[in-house]
């Protein structure tokens, strides 16, 4: 057919929420997230990365099939779906499964009741994945929950709180029944715990909740149905700015369209062409959508196996194949099981809904999971093209690209034949991935045997691996060697040389995992190895003795369980008020509209009149002069306004908070890789976008370079000052101690991922340089006085507002204050409003995150463990420019000593300048590097001693009232306590003789177990930091409105001011109401930083509300038996003003560099973490079991929201520790720039067992209500994870006869622990040519 046929272009019709759309200018270009969000005003679903790697856009589809007459609910991510591809269903939004105008949904209301939002922002993704599989299964197994969240990230809460809230809805009652007698786990909480009457646990009461009625929900529209089963099919064609799609009814047709268009791409769940061309600039003029084509959609099953169409999503393979194997023999699914396998841990489920197994093979990709096992399991393409059909084996377009083989470009994947397994046949698929589910493989793996009848002699074998190339690569010779061998160690043995010596790697992949690779590649053979032994000896146990006992764990895959917890708080007295809220687990004040998709962020603030969008355009050099900008042919683009640069900004463009400027616009020189340049303002983002991509600029090289901490040491580049601290005789220490020992450990910086990224929104006033700069910030005050210098106004001129920030870990500092700038200066030379949203791999290319690190260490210890004396030289990769870097150095010097009284010490740190992204704080300051580098040499100390690690730890821990080594008094008894408490409540000594056990019994896998305790000293360094103000009005009617210094971040501190009023002012909670943090209300407020927040405005709240009560108190004491209202009324008419601002000057606080002595901190928190670990010695995979926590925090003002800190802080610390590695070329570039790449804790990451407690009957004389600031704190409690990591490991070099002395960096990846645990694989890496041999049978004796 010639596209003249299909001349005018179609109106696009589907359902949103049950109302009819229809667009009349379709734009194949347009995502559903953006129409969403941008033309129909439904913000509730979030933007988070744009390439369906983090689940905060989820929706529900739902598609109607005429001939089954069914109708199919499935979730997706609406960044990746073309608004064309849902002529005909219907999408349902996060608005429209509840909101507080109609009714909130149970999915809704549990997730805010039970704490599963903090920032909010990722909760819409987390409402709609539930939602979609509750819609499929009312009453959901476990299992089924925790997959249909594994597509779904969140930053703040650790998730367990989002599993308490599914969990209500599950229909098996989750219990472990692990406990020695077989009695449920809640039945034994009381003797686990043996707690005292004063204690809780719970932070919900479920009676609370609706029921969830199925019959309430949308129904499908009778339209759409009609439509399906009355209109004749018809292809339908859309004309885009720049594309045009066309979605053909026939396979013929197809092959027509093939034949004219050989080069355009057929899409059906774009998530494969969709990245490409959203991150890789790939452009495709024409796109060809066949999913509504018959033939592409076949589900057959034949005497010899399964046709499966090419356009079948991954979904409905999974079915397809799980129906298969419950029905047919075991003999013939073998190959269906493998692909399942794989299957399981693909994407995430809104991945899964949408792609599609034609578009998995086609690509080709490097990193397909079902490639390898599809070619190894001899499955054919059926291949059409106007010249005919063919079959093709699958195999044959992973060989060299011989001749016919390969499919043409006029040719179409019509369907798949999946075979079945014979007799005496083997199959298995295996994969490794930076984390076990959403995320590419490393190395994945199809492997399949094929005896000779009655024997375990090879006839057939087929090795495929994915990840190895640049795409499914087959070990062709090494299978056809092996053919007539049998199935035993020699095999074994010549397999692994010859495997090695067939598939080599580029070495030249950017994230430099050669080594890695290539040990899995054999490992993963030697597993297949075992698999096929142990299925030979239940076929025939007679002549099969199969593998030894302790290799049989090694055959189990780590699955993802739902996790059990249990959260400990104190009570509050009994004499307290019912209506005082102080010390009660509150939900989050706005955990309903987090749920409901009504809570408004800065993209959710409806567009202004004229408002254009920025794009930035950043620097792809390191170091470099700017010899030219050309903006001429941007400036061309559709859309374009105006393209801003440094000459733009009418007063400052460069800041001197030190010597080194913070820049906003590069002029002369660019000094980093993502150094913003130049802006381009636009009508729309995708225009600002198209054109930011045609801004050219020259660059002429600069030298140094200097990238890592190791080239700023050659080069002397450091920011000044340089910190010292010393305490007692080092030297002199040195020479009357039994041992010393010295190593260095190297930890990787870490992005914050906060899931709102970098956004600003100003809007100029029009008359007297007036700005309204809302901006998602920690610091609101500092940005009304960056904007203003960079405008050359007065501050006065400036108002900034921020309602809620979606996660900030304290990423939205400075940095937010120069994005802020940009859109200002844009917006002021425009004249009108500029949006200012960071793309997800702009935001992490721009903004730098945690400091990386190295720190060097010399320690001097006796023979009994007691440490005497330390020379330590910290140093921190700062960045560009100076950002907080010296801060940061300085924070790693005053808490380096964690819980450890040292009596000899001497530590440097230095902060590094170099041509990377500056970085920045982020949660812990410092303390968590430096506190690791610490834990890192007690647990030397022990190695050396042959002591264990926690007698270390208590020998030299702080004991009594003692100094710190900068000289301030500390009183640890708290850390005692915590330390013993821990200890009892996860039954260390008992579990750690269970792991010896377990150790002994089992080679390839392996347990360890470490504790950890930890001393956070509290406070900002000097009092101005910490000073707060509040303002606090009352109206007549009685209502309250309150406003504060402090950022809702998602730490809760609006709810806990609300509850701090609410006592002090001796009325409801709902009666306050929280607006907004504006620098009109409160000005010159400090940053939310640094744990402080609701320390310092919790006081200058309780000022406001005692300076109202005071002036209320006549009135009261004249009528006692009177209400509020009447007082308030009183109040009015006897003109007592109702308004009064409070304030906090801010805790005392000093530090003495030159003597190194002082008082920097107000308090001191204490915690203690044990966590338990198993990992995968072939794989270098692992699997967190169980971690405890006690932390004493003083009094909680609220333990629902403090508990949820310590988790998610914690889990964050499991990222920064084991799984996330920021990757950079050796030019500077960022290559980790999402999801995709960079990968933060997901569901299956957090322990199965996640208990936390606090400290009971713990006073803080300092904080309000004897709180304690704890924000920050349990990030630091993730290495007991790391030290868990490490002790297993330890234990199979112990049992393998390794050297003791190993070092171990951070994060802890799978990578690390796979090269730690050397054996005969590993081996062969260093030297390829070895001629050891490896039979197992002499592993398992040595």
């Amino acid at each position: 057919m010639s596209l003249q046929g299909a001349v005018g272009a179609e109106e696009l019709i589907f359902y949103v929420n049950g109302r009819k759309v229809v667009e009349k200018n379709a734009d194949p270009e347009q995502m559903l997230l953006f129409y969403l969000r941008k033309r129909l005003r439904l913000t509730g679903t979030k933007y988070g990365c744009g390439g369906g790697g983090c689940g905060a856009c989820t929706v529900m589809i739902s598609t109607y099939e005429p001939a089954s007459k069914k109708i199919r609910h499935y979730s997706a991510n609406a960044c990746l779906l073309p608004i064309c591809s849902l002529y005909g269903m219907a999408v349902t939004t996060v608005e429209g499964v509840g909101s507080t105008r109609t009714r909130i949904h149970p999915v809704q209301e549990r997730l805010a009741k039970c704490h599963g939002s903090q920032c909010g922002f990722c909760t819409p993704g987390m409402v709609m994945s539930i939602y979609t599989l509750l819609r499929n299964h009312p009453e959901p197994t476990s299992e089924q929950m925790t997959a249909a969240l594994a597509g779904n990230l969140c930053r703040c809460t650790g998730y367990r709180p989002i599993l308490d809230a599914c969990k209500t809805f599950c229909k098996d009652s989750v219990c472990c029944q692990s406990k020695a007698n077989g009695r449920c786990c809640l039945d034994q909480e009381e003797d686990l715990f043996d707690r005292e009457e004063k204690e809780s646990v719970g932070l919900f009461s479920p009676d609370e909740f609706q029921p969830l009625d199925p019959t309430q929900e949308f129904i499908f529209p009778p339209e759409l149905m009609r439509m399906a089963e009355n209109q004749p099919k018809r292809t339908l064609v859309f004309h885009g700015e720049r594309i045009m799609w066309i979605s053909p009814v026939s396979l013929d047709e197809l092959q027509d369209l093939k034949a004219a268009h050989p080069d355009a791409p057929l899409v059906v769940g774009n998530t494969g062409v969709g990245p490409d061309m959203k991150f890789r600039g790939v452009f495709h003029p024409i796109v060809i959508a066949p999913a509504r084509i018959p033939d592409l959609n076949v589900v057959e099953r034949m005497s010899d196996g399964l046709t499966i169409g090419a356009a079948c999503s991954l979904s409905l393979m999974k079915d397809v194949l799980r129906n298969a194997v419950s029905e047919l023999p075991e003999e013939k699914t073998k190959i269906f099981c493998a692909v399942l396998q794989q299957l399981r841990t693909l994407g995430g489920e809104q991945i899964r809904n949408v792609a599609s197994l034609g578009g998995n093979i086609i690509s080709r990709k490097s990193t397909s999971d079902l490639n390898p096992i599809l070619a190894a399991g001899n499955c054919m393409l059926n291949l059409a093209s106007q010249g005919g059909k063919r079959w093709i084996p699958l195999s044959d377009i992973f060989a060299d690209g011989v001749g016919n083989n390969t499919i043409m470009p006029e040719e179409v994947l019509v369907s798949v034949r999946i075979p079945h397994s014979r007799k005496g046949e083997y199959i298995s698929a295996f994969r490794q991935a930076p984390r076990r589910e959403n995320a590419l493989p490393i190395i994945s793996a199809g492997m399949r045997v094929l005896f000779e009848e009655g024997t375990d002699k090879i006839k057939d074998l087929s090795i495929f691996y994915g990840g190895a190339a640049s795409t499914t690569i087959c070990a062709k010779q090494t299978c056809q060697t092996l053919i007539g061998r049998y199935w035993n160690e020699q095999m074994l043995d010549e397999a692994s040389r010859l495997i090695l010596n067939e598939i080599v790697l580029p070495d030249s992949a950017w994230d430099g995992k050669a080594e890695y690779k290539k040990t899995l590649i054999v490992s993963l053979f030697y597993k297949f190895f075992l698999e096929v032994l142990q299925s030979l000896k239940t076929m025939d146990p007679c002549h099969y003795p199969g593998i030894p006992m302790e290799y049989e764990s090694i055959l189990e895959d780590f699955q993802t369980k739902m996790p059990q917890s249990i959260q400990i708080y104190q009570n509050v007295e009994l004499s307290q008020s019912p209506q005082d809220p102080v010390g009660r687990p509150i939900m989050h004040q706005s955990g309903i509209k987090h749920a409901t998709g009504e809570a408004v962020y800065i993209d959710d603030i409806p567009s202004v009149d004229g408002e254009l969008f920025l794009a930035v355009v950043t620097s792809s050099r390191a170091h470099a002069k700017i010899v030219s900008v050309d903006t001429s042919e941007a400036l061309k683009e559709p859309g374009v306004f105006d393209v801003i640069t440094a000459n733009d900004v009418p007063a400052t463009n460069e800041f001197h908070y030190s010597d080194d400027p913070e820049i906003i616009f590069a002029r002369n020189k660019v000094i980093c890789v993502g150094q913003i340049v130049c802006a381009v303002a636009a009508d729309s983002y995708a225009h600002a976008k198209q054109a930011a991509a045609k801004v050219r600029i020259e660059y002429e090289a600069l030298e140094p370079v200097i990238l890592t901490i190791e080239d700023a040491i050659k080069h002397n580049s450091f920011f000044e000052p340089k910190r010292k601290l010393e305490h007692g005789n080092v030297d002199k220490a040195f020479e009357t101690v039994d041992h010393i020992l010295e190593g260095e450990i190297h930890i990787g910086g870490q992005e914050h991922f906060y899931m709102e990224t970098q956004s600003v929104l100003a809007i100029p006033k029009g008359e007297d340089k007036e700005m309204d700069v809302y901006v998602s910030t920690q610091h609101p005050a500092f940005i009304q006085e960056m904007v203003a210098a960079s405008l050359g106004v007065p501050a006065n001129r400036i108002m900034c507002h921020v309602k809620r920030v979606g996660g900030a870990f304290g990423g939205k500092l400075l940095k937010a204050g120069l994005l802020a700038s940009v859109a200002s200066v844009a917006a002021n030379k425009t004249n009108r409003a500029v949006r200012l949203i960071l793309s997800r791999g702009d935001d992490m290319l721009i903004t730098g995150g945690r400091h990386p690190f190295i720190g060097k260490y010399k320690v001097g210890f006796m023979k009994d463990g007691r440490i005497r004396t330390v020379d330590a030289k910290y140093y921190i990769n700062g960045g560009c420019t100076p950002d907080e870097s010296v801060l940061v150095a300085e924070v790693c010097l005053l808490k380096m000593d964690n819980a450890y009284k040292i009596p000899n010490l001497r530590c440097w740190a230095y902060a590094c300048k170099t041509n990377l992204p500056s970085n920045t704080a982020f949660r812990g300051f410092g303390f968590p590097q430096s506190g690791l580098v610490t834990e890192t040499w007690i647990t030397e100390v022990a190695e050396k001693t042959g002591l264990s690690p926690e007698k270390v730890r208590e020998i030299n821990m702080y004991k009594e009232d003692e100094q710190t080594h900068f000289k301030q008094k500390l009183d640890p008894q708290n850390l005692i306590r915590c330390w013993n408490e821990c200890m009892e409540k996860s039954a260390y000594y008992s579990r750690k003789t269970a792991i010896e056990e377990f150790n002994k019994q089992n080679y390839w896998k392996k347990k360890g177990i470490a504790i950890v305790p930890m001393k956070f000293p509290f406070g900002l360094g000097s009092r101005y930091l910490s000073q707060a103000a509040a303002l606090v009005h009352i109206y007549t009617d009685g209502s309250v409105l309150l406003t504060h210094g402090g950022i809702e971040l998602g730490q809760g501190i609006h709810t806990k001011m609300i509850q701090v009023a609410s006592r002090e002012l001796n009325i409801p909670m709902s009666y306050i109401h929280f607006c907004e943090t504006s620098t009109t209300t409160v000005p010159n407020a400090c940053a939310s930083v640094g744990s402080a927040g609701t320390d310092v405005n919790g006081m200058a709240v309780k000022d406001a509300c005692q300076t109202l009560l005071k002036r209320l108190q006549p009135i009261i004491n004249k009528n006692p038996k009177g209400n509020w209202k009447d007082w308030i009324k009183e109040a009015f008419e006897q003109s007592v003003s109702l308004s009064a601002t409070g304030y906090f000057r801010g805790y005392d606080a000093n530090m003495d560099w030159e003597k190194g002595e002082g008082q920097p901190f107000t308090y001191f928190l204490y915690g203690t973490a044990c966590s338990e670990v198993e990992i995968n010695c072939l794989t270098g995979d692992h699997k967190n079991l169980r971690t405890d926590i006690v932390m004493d925090i003083g009094c909680s003002i609220n333990p629902a929201v403090d508990i949820g800190q310590i988790e998610g802080a914690f889990v964050q610390g499991i990222g920064l520790y084991t799984m996330e590695e920021l990757k950079y070329s050796p030019e500077g570039v960022l290559c980790t720039r999402g999801p995709d790449q960079y990968k933060i804790p997901a569901v299956c990451d957090i322990p199965e067992q996640f208990n936390v407690s606090l400290l009971s009957s713990s006073q803080n004389p300092y904080a309000i209500y004897s709180s304690k600031g704890l924000g920050e704190a349990g990030l630091f409690l993730g290495c007991s994870v790391f030290f868990a990591l490490r002790d297993a490991i330890t234990c199979v070099r112990n049992e393998r006869g390794l050297k003791k002395t190993f070092a171990l960096n951070s994060p802890l990846t799978a990578e690390q622990i796979r090269a730690a645990c050397i054996d005969d694989f590993t081996k062969m890496m260093t030297n390829d040519e070895s001629s050891s041999s490896i039979p197992w049978a002499r592993m398992h004796e040595t």
